[in-house]
Formats: structure tokens, sequence, C-alpha cells
């Protein structure tokens, strides 16, 4: 009984370290390419994201040398 307890209990706190883990993860990856100041390098596009929350827009800039896209709040 006392093996089938500890079991789950295991199963528990893994899936709670994976879900942490997966958040902490996510957050980084989606906050990595915001900010106040634009890169060198990064050029102004006509896009503007607004998101459906917060009701926040933001500029895209694009760096045509890397690829990479960066998006600075607009007020």
């Amino acid at each position: 009984m006392i093996l089938i307890i500890g079991f789950y209990l295991l199963e528990l706190i893994v899936l709670i370290g994976l879900i942490l883990l997966g958040v902490f993860i996510y957050d980084k990856r989606k906050r990595a390419n915001e900010g106040k100041e634009v890169p060198p390098g990064f050029l102004e596009t006509k896009e503007v994201n607004i998101d459906p929350v917060t009701k926040v827009k933001s500029r895209v800039y694009y760096n045509e040398a890397t690829g990479e896209r960066f998006y600075k709040e607009m007020k």
C-alpha cells in the first residue's frame, strides 16, 4: 500500500516539476524579443501587433541579416 502511494506521489512531483519548467521556458521565450530600446541592425516594419488581452500595441522590427524580429511596445 505504501509503495502505491509513494509511486503516485512521485508521479505528482514529476508532473508539477514539468509544468513549472514549461512555464518558465515558455515565459522566457515569449519575452526574449521584447523591450524598450530597438537593437542595432533592426529596421521598422509596417506591422503592428495588438495583444487581445491587454490591448497593448507593439511595433515589429526586423533584422535582415539574421531574420530575427523585435517587438517594441507603442504608447
